[in-house]
């Protein structure tokens, strides 16, 4: 919105008296100053509504009741956590939309698909925090509903990129990592199968993460900066051409929205840290997750997130792992065995004494040293 009018406004007002006067309009066109305003202003957005938030979904009986201690026993729920409220992820995503709007170019096309991404994930998401609050139970939705949810969008956004003229290379080519050339060309398949890979599998990644308080939103906060930094380069046609990585016209707008969801995550995570005053649940997961996985696809650059987002890939295993050699020593012996004490693989770490502090800020610094090895993909070539 302030994109489209520093535009007008200087035209609107050209050959009048006011023209000089508003020509510092003109500093909103540059996004550098949008991504921080974006981070600014999301973040000012969640410390104000934060507090308002936690009191209506308290009010309206959005309070968690089935959070287990790593150490309980299954049925047996972590007490000081009981009555928290869940569901907090509206927060992140009111204060992300709104955010990215003001700051963003309005009809920028990836913008609008991440955008569009973000709100159908978090209506997901908190169609299943409701159905667990109604039933009474930790089950919520569906798996299939969400699976299927999640595919179906995911499918609609690699076709979208494939049929649109300007974005086709991003699913017909496949690149890699520490690779300057696509390993493949003219393999569209492979690519929408990519595509629905890295959405459906990040948005469920970051959900598996969600287990502990300040974990999930502050691996996400690194894993933005990341992308930030990367959405930025796609952008230019120079740097992507001195670093040999796919320039993408019109990706500086998804650097406001990385900055978004920068100053948005910060915002929750004063409100989510240890004790955690509210729990973002599957409406702030499934959302965040999706939103980093389209961002990657968007700048041509999905395998990135595998390194960059490599705390959620732990997670993620240790979940296949974990239910794979269960079913198949079942199977095989006739009893089923575990690889780790308890996963998702953070509390598997709490069975071993860590206190809940302790995984937390360990799993920040693991997600720091992923960083670093992602951004390193831009040099090293």
């Amino acid at each position: 919105m302030l994109y489209f009018l520093s535009q007008q406004i200087p035209e609107w007002c050209q050959g009048t008296e006011w023209a000089e006067h508003l020509s510092w309009l003109r500093i909103f066109r540059y996004i550098t100053v949008r991504t921080a305003g974006a981070a600014m202003t999301a973040l000012a957005l969640s410390w104000w509504l934060g507090p308002m938030v936690i009191r209506r979904l308290t009010a309206l009986g959005f309070g968690e009741r089935w959070v287990r201690a790593a150490g309980a026993t299954a049925g047996a729920p972590l007490q000081s956590k009981q009555g928290t409220p869940t569901a907090g992820g509206l927060l992140i995503v009111l204060a992300l939309s709104f955010s990215t709007l003001i700051w963003a170019q309005l009809g920028n096309p990836l913008v609008d698909l991440t955008l569009l991404s973000v709100v159908v994930l978090c209506g997901l998401g908190f169609y299943d925090d409701y159905a667990k609050i109604t039933r009474g139970n930790a089950k919520g939705a569906s798996s299939w509903i969400k699976l299927g949810v999640q595919t179906a969008l995911a499918l609609f956004i690699g076709l979208y990129l494939w049929v649109t003229p300007a974005t086709t290379q991003l699913v017909s080519d496949i690149m890699v990592p520490f690779y300057k050339y696509p390993v493949a060309s003219g393999v569209a398949a492979v690519g929408i199968l990519l595509t629905m890979l890295t959405i459906v599998g990040s948005s469920n990644a970051v959900n598996l993460t969600d287990g502990l308080d300040g974990l999930a939103i502050g691996c996400t906060l690194i894993v933005a900066v990341v992308f930030l930094v990367m959405t930025y380069l796609a952008s230019n046609a120079k740097a992507a051409a001195y670093l040999l990585i796919p320039h993408v016209a019109g990706a500086g707008e998804l650097t406001v929205f990385c900055a978004a969801l920068m100053g948005a995550s910060l915002g929750f995570l004063w409100f989510n840290c240890h004790p955690a005053q509210m729990f973002m649940g599957d409406t702030g997961s499934l959302a965040l997750g999706g939103a980093l996985g389209i961002v990657a696809v968007l700048i041509h650059q999905p395998l990135v997130l595998l390194i960059a987002g490599g705390v959620f890939v732990m997670e993620a295993g240790s979940v296949i792992i974990q239910t794979s050699y269960f079913k198949w020593t079942r199977r095989r012996y006739g009893a089923g065995r575990r690889v780790f004490l308890m996963t998702p693989i953070h509390h598997h770490f709490q069975k071993r004494g860590w206190a809940e502090t302790q995984v937390v800020a360990r799993f920040y610094i693991l997600c720091v040293l992923f960083a670093v090895v992602a951004l390193s993909t831009l040099k090293i070539r």
